[in-house]
């Protein structure tokens, strides 16, 4: 494993060592690597949300009315479990 040497401003390293404080990290490597690992999770997140917007700016228009896009959405919120109306 690599090392590499930070400088930070005083108050994020009392911020870092508060975090380890409170059992969640057992150092501030331990820290620093879930928040890295956050972030490149956030980042291909994002990354396929692109993706999916310029997927659907391609497609064109659609001939479906807005009130049935929404029903569709809806509908498909129901079967995942992430809407329960």
């Amino acid at each position: 494993m690599a090392t590499m040497t930070v400088s930070l401003p005083d108050p994020m390293k009392d911020w870092i060592e508060a975090q380890i404080k409170t059992g969640d990290y057992a150092s501030s490597s331990d820290y620093v690597r879930d928040l890295v690992r956050r972030d490149r999770e956030q980042k291909d997140k994002l990354t396929a949300l692109r993706r999916l917007i310029d997927d659907a700016e391609a497609s064109g228009i659609s001939p479906r009315t807005l009130d049935e896009v929404f029903a569709d959405a809806r509908a498909r919120a129901r079967k995942r479990g992430l809407l329960n109306e």
